[in-house]
């Protein structure tokens, strides 16, 4: 092999090395993510306190959740559907938003209900919203979802700002005016666990139980029925006295169509987990579940509640198993690829080389040819075949070629010395 041929090969192997690396790193780059931002809602709220339940759970796997406030649902909603926000992952209440298909958006899981709770004030037994006519009720804050199913609510019951006063204002707030009796009634969503709940239920204010329910929920589907049992507040004051009929949204987990595949999985491991317990209203394994048609399914959700976890994520770290599941259809044609590369370079190889070889077959093809057409050559002529045969047969000693090819070339000169001896019956001939 040349010094010249040497360089080729070598600068030929490093471009592909760079090809193959610079691929790699573009193929590896996005399939690793270490953060997730997610939107909630206030605070102390019930959205937050399930991201607080998630993050932990994500943190073993080496992803952090930066965890973002907002008013709730109907500004998770906004941020989720603008392509250019940094939101990747938000809950949404089912029934505060009217989805297009232009969102991009698609439903992790269900994962908990929100009871919706109306408190009152009076010895009045109030258990329909049409008795809250003229009253002056607390129905939320903006961009919140309760705010838009109270609405909703009592719209159906035939109150609205023409026949009562509907005031906006946030649950501690609402429960302070409840107290002075700023308040007839208010709106309120959480688990019965939480602080305000808590705050409430052992008050003396007064839980509506919804007689009418059945009706509402067919009139508004995002909704449930549920019902809080008695005595869950207080087996020893038998609070409440008697089961309480309720209304309840149902909290999604909703997430851009863009996000990692692999970090959906990873976030319906985080639900299940968080979620799976029984509570008040659901028996162990309820949540979480595909029950809602609000936003599109993701398809990592269908696979998961079918199948569990894939099978790589099982058993190799996050980022490796990521790697391989989002880009195996991308890496498996550049390998098809390269494996076909490797394949060709020796057929390239023996190629060129017998095509070195090949000149001088047709050399020796055209002299032999020649002298078959020649009946009565001439002296000079015999002379010319014979500097032409030993021209060929010194150019064919001269060829550099890999030993694995000799047999072609001794098979070469056995070509020659057949023509050769051709010229020598010819030149035996004119003697005659």
């Amino acid at each position: 092999m040349t010094a010249r041929r040497l360089r080729f090969l070598i600068f030929s192997g490093a471009v592909l090395l760079a090809v193959l690396g610079w691929g790699l790193a573009a193929i590896l780059k996005p399939a690793i993510q270490r953060t997730i931002v997610i939107t909630t809602g206030a605070d102390k709220g019930i959205y937050a306190g399930f991201a607080a339940r998630y993050a932990p759970l994500l943190k073993r796997e080496g992803i952090t959740l930066d965890i973002r406030s907002s008013s709730g649902s109907v500004e998770n909603y906004q941020r989720l559907k603008d392509p250019d926000s940094e939101y990747e992952v938000g809950f949404i209440q089912s029934g505060t938003t009217t989805p297009s298909p232009d969102d991009q958006l698609q439903t992790i899981a269900a994962v908990s209900y929100e009871p919706i709770w109306v408190f009152y004030r009076g010895d009045v037994v109030i258990n329909r919203l049409a008795q809250l006519r003229g009253k002056r009720i607390s129905i939320g804050v903006p961009g919140s979802g309760l705010l838009t199913v109270s609405r909703v609510l009592l719209g159906h019951s035939g109150i609205s700002a023409d026949n009562a006063s509907l005031l906006e204002m946030d649950a501690y707030k609402a429960y302070q005016s409840l107290e002075s009796g700023q308040l007839d009634a208010a709106f309120f969503i959480g688990r019965p666990d939480a602080a305000m709940q808590q705050t409430l239920l052992n008050s003396d204010l007064k839980l509506m139980s919804f007689a009418q329910a059945d009706a509402l929920v067919l009139k508004f589907p995002s909704l449930s029925k549920i019902v809080f049992p008695r005595a869950s507040t207080s087996v020893a004051n038998d609070l409440p006295q008697a089961d309480v009929t309720m209304l309840a949204a149902t909290a999604l987990l909703v997430s851009k169509d863009t996000l990692h595949p692999a970090l959906t999985y990873l976030l319906l491991e985080a639900a299940n987990a968080a979620h799976a317990r029984e509570d008040y209203f659901t028996p162990r394994g309820v949540f979480p579940n595909l029950n809602t048609d609000d936003f599109p399914i993701s398809d990592e959700s269908t696979r998961y509640f079918k199948s569990g976890r894939p099978f790589l994520q099982r058993y190799l770290p996050f980022w490796l198993a990521s790697f391989i599941e989002r880009r195996l259809l991308i890496l498996l044609p550049f390998m098809a690829l390269l494996f076909g590369l490797l394949q060709a370079l020796p057929r390239m190889v023996e190629a060129r080389m017998k095509n070195r070889l090949v000149v001088w077959y047709r050399e020796i093809k055209s002299l032999e040819d020649e002298i078959w057409q020649s009946k009565q050559p001439s002296p000079e002529q015999i002379a010319q075949w014979r500097e032409d045969i030993e021209n060929i047969d010194a150019n064919a000693s001269q060829i550099r070629i890999p030993q694995r090819y000799f047999q072609d070339v001794y098979t070469l000169k056995q070509a020659i010395r057949v023509v050769r001896d051709r010229i020598s019956q010819a030149a035996g001939k004119i003697k005659e």
